[in-house]
């Protein structure tokens, strides 16, 4: 078993771990042996060895396909394991827990999809989902990632973040989503600027044609950004201007809410 420089055996079969998993998505919600051979470039024999660990612990489960075993018949998909772990995260306990009454609110209020989600790396990870009336788009799902450049949320964390995250997000490419995406560097500091004074944040079919979206930034106890709740629903209905002050005080007393929590 070959193991990177510098690492011990227990922190590559780690990482081997790791890249398995990571070929997860939403467009992979399971994959075949050859498939994850194919996304990690491990050897046969190495994936195999770690895959048959990963479902002894109930990191992965096996689904066969119509019987069937073995010969690249068996596909995998993330095991049930790593959701109970993932539940006793921090994110989870304190935040979502601190904001999920005022997200109840706003649904009420607005019978509209409203989202819970926090920065990582160049994309927004979805906390929390409450699903409205109307049906929208499934990429926003708990657990899943968008790019931040073009989502509302994405956009009120980066505004009341550290520079450094707008920075790493322009430095990865501003990938146009729809014909609305802001793929200007200057254009989208421009727009995080007018966040910042505004409080609000906004996605005007940027990400998804058809959908629209405003968002508020959520503050821990040191007044670090720590998070962004935000209303979605289609565009041909949603008035964000009527919304923005809605969404902007439920984030705020969210806020409060959390600082209580960990004080």
């Amino acid at each position: 078993m070959r193991s990177s420089a510098g690492q011990s055996p227990e922190r590559s079969s780690l990482a081997r771990a790791d890249a398995i998993l990571a070929c997860f998505d939403d467009a992979h919600p399971t994959m075949s042996l050859p498939a994850i051979v194919a996304a990690t470039g491990l050897p046969k024999t190495t994936v195999h060895r770690a895959i048959e660990k990963l479902l002894e612990l109930g990191w992965l489960e096996q689904q066969r396909i119509n019987g069937a075993i073995g010969h690249g018949r068996d596909r995998y998909a993330v095991g049930r394991r790593l959701f109970e772990i993932a539940t006793l995260a921090h994110l989870r306990t304190d935040l979502r827990e601190a904001a999920l009454p005022y997200m109840e609110d706003l649904y009420e209020a607005t019978h509209e999809t409203i989202h819970l989600a926090v920065l990582d790396g160049v994309h927004v990870l979805y906390a929390e989902k409450i699903s409205g009336h109307r049906r929208i788009t499934d990429l926003s799902r708990v657990g899943g990632r968008m790019p931040s450049h073009c989502t509302a949320v994405g956009k009120a964390l980066l505004a009341f973040g550290p520079p450094e995250a707008v920075d790493a997000v322009i430095a990865e490419g501003l990938d146009p989503r729809t014909r609305t995406t802001i793929t200007s560097p200057v254009k989208l500091r421009a727009e995080l600027e007018a966040i910042r004074l505004e409080g609000v944040a906004y996605d005007r079919e940027e990400c998804d044609i058809g959908m629209a979206c405003v968002a508020a930034p959520l503050f821990g106890p040191d007044s670090t950004c720590v998070g962004a709740m935000s209303i979605t629903g289609p565009a041909r209905v949603l008035r964000l201007d009527r919304l923005a002050p809605a969404v902007r005080t439920a984030a705020l007393s969210a806020s409060r809410a959390l600082r209580t929590r960990v004080e």
